[in-house]
């Protein structure tokens, strides 16, 4: 069986050489191995083989280290020998860090009146700017007040303005919708493509291929 590596928190090759995860409560460590015989793997990744599960726990004590079953269900099951505490330490630290990379995508909202002045408009515009810039989704939402949810348009006009001032930085998620007394639209930010360099233009060589004038 050729060498495998340990994905995740715990995982082993399969009878067929594959790499399969196995939970971590599922897992056994030293004395909690019960089965008679095992296949084991040692600290580098060699292949030890077959051998009593007492001499593979003898062999891990021997260098201060732990027998870890990693795939319970091969025949028999595959244990590796390794520093476990030490092992689960670096994986905790991997996930810290994996979590630390992933973005998190909110909803941010902007909230305006379908009789909105300039000045006041351009301030939320530049709200929702920031937020799609910070690459958030940005809802839009304009309040009515009284009569003026007989005037929807109205409404329909800001958004309209909204997503047209916002131009190729967005695409209309869900465009307009009446709910309640407010109108709202989702924005999302559009995946900003890497701007080409144009490559300097060759230069002929002016050497001297031309005969020497006499």
């Amino acid at each position: 069986m050729p060498p495998f590596s340990i994905a995740g928190w715990h995982c082993g090759a399969s009878k067929t050489g594959g790499v399969f995860a196995i939970s971590r409560e599922s897992l056994r460590i030293n004395e909690e191995i019960r089965i008679r015989e095992v296949r084991v793997t040692g600290a580098a990744g060699e292949q030890l083989g077959i051998m009593p599960t007492i001499e593979a726990l003898r062999m891990a004590e021997e260098q201060h280290l732990d027998l870890v079953e990693v795939a319970p269900n091969a025949r028999p099951p595959v244990c590796r020998i390794m520093d476990f505490g030490k092992f689960r330490y670096e994986q905790q630290k991997r996930e810290k860090e994996a979590k630390k990379k992933q973005k998190t995508i909110s909803i941010k909202e902007v909230k305006l009146r379908p009789n909105i002045d300039e000045h006041d408009f351009n301030v939320k515009l530049k709200n929702a700017l920031r937020f799609v810039e910070e690459g958030n989704k940005v809802k839009v939402t304009i309040m009515f007040r009284g009569r003026e949810l007989s005037h929807p348009e109205l409404g329909r006009v800001v958004l309209d303005r909204v997503s047209e001032r916002m131009g190729d930085l967005v695409s209309i998620e869900r465009g307009a919708k009446l709910e309640g007394k407010n109108m709202t639209m989702i924005l999302s930010p559009k995946a900003q493509k890497p701007a080409k360099v144009s490559k300097p233009a060759k230069q002929e060589d002016k050497g001297g291929n031309d005969d020497a004038k006499n």
